[in-house]
């Protein structure tokens, strides 16, 4: 079973449908990513000028940083339609194959977790996107034959959290990449005052700065902790956010005053109060906290690793001074083994 978590950056099915309506459609109301933004908006003019398809885009970053909103907004910018899939959903080439063969001049197509396409169906996709044209088997054998099929003129935006897992292949037939990092306060702030106005909520500057305080550096953790803090508001608040009303609103959902969840924290008192601090193992730390070793190293360690709460070494995860300050515990002072639960 998948674990539902408040801060998670990762899409949450029930959510879709609001995560759409805070999207922006155009380069200007995006927020952040300046120097990917000025980049694209360069290409995009280029390219229109030229009535030319985009060249191919790769999109790479942690999740909830705004990879599938570029991919809109490309095609926005453009004028031109978007076909949305994932990596894990093409299965053979012949699903890609009825894709590309329905392409208009212009037209995007975004895969998302690109990384995750299987080997027969990347090698497929090497021609369509070098040479706008694919190359279809009949028949097996001495009466096997190649058919070419012409394709139209589209761009491929490809998104993935693991830019690494790409073969070199692939990489290399994207004509613009960009990587999108984590976003400052300040930045997520400015996004939920858009937020805001849109779904029409009254929010304070200092309650926007403190729901951007506690949203991981994402702009989706922050939207979703903006609907959770609105909901609270609307009960017991007369509808206004405050900082108090943020304050009290995620404290009950278990989030303190630097985004960290009760997984989060369970992780680093692991980590110091059953072995002494580190370094332990990955393996070791998911059997004491009966998680899934993935849950733990792609959900929990991102943020802990980016605000420096633990280091990797040769030997194992280490929590750092910052961690045992967080938690209330001395530095280097053994502790008993209290429940973590």
């Amino acid at each position: 079973m998948t674990r539902v978590r408040l801060v998670s950056a990762q899409e949450q099915t029930e959510e879709e449908s609001y995560q759409r309506s805070l999207r922006p459609s155009v380069l200007a109301e995006f927020t952040g990513q300046k120097q990917v933004v000025a980049n694209l908006a360069i290409a995009v003019e280029a390219a229109r000028r030229r009535q030319e398809a985009l060249d191919h885009v790769l999109l790479y970053g942690p999740p909830g940083l705004g990879k599938t909103t570029l991919a809109h907004i490309i095609a926005n910018e453009m004028k031109s339609n978007i076909i949305s899939t994932s990596g894990p959903a093409i299965e053979r080439p012949g699903d890609l194959m009825g894709i590309l063969t329905n392409l208009e001049d212009g037209d995007v197509l975004f895969i998302d977790e690109i990384h995750r396409l299987p080997k027969v169906v990347e090698e497929f996709i090497y021609s369509a996107m070098e040479d706008f044209q694919i190359d279809f088997v009949v028949d097996k054998g001495a009466f096997a034959k190649t058919i070419k099929v012409p394709l139209k003129r589209f761009t491929l935006v490809g998104a993935t959290t693991r830019a690494g897992l790409l073969s070199a292949p692939l990489r290399e037939r994207f004509g613009i990449f960009h990587h999108l990092d984590f976003y400052p306060p300040e930045e997520l702030a400015e996004i939920l005052r858009r937020s805001a106005s849109i779904l029409k909520v009254s929010v304070e500057d200092e309650a926007g700065a403190e729901i951007a305080r506690r949203s991981r550096g994402t702009p989706r953790v922050a939207n979703r902790l903006l609907k959770r803090v609105r909901d609270y508001a609307q009960v017991k608040a007369d509808g206004v956010i405050t900082k108090d009303v943020v304050g009290a609103s995620l404290a009950m959902e278990g989030i303190d005053d630097v985004g960290l969840d009760n997984l989060d924290r369970k992780y680093l008192r692991a980590i110091i109060e059953f072995y002494g601090g580190g370094p332990v193992g990955i393996e070791a730390l998911a059997a004491t906290l009966n998680e899934e070793q993935d849950t733990l190293v792609d959900m929990v360690e991102p943020f802990l690793l980016k605000i420096g709460f633990v280091v990797r070494t040769a030997s194992g995860r280490r929590a750092t001074e910052h961690a045992f300050r967080h938690l209330g515990i001395a530095p280097n002072v053994q502790k008993g083994l209290p429940s973590l639960f």
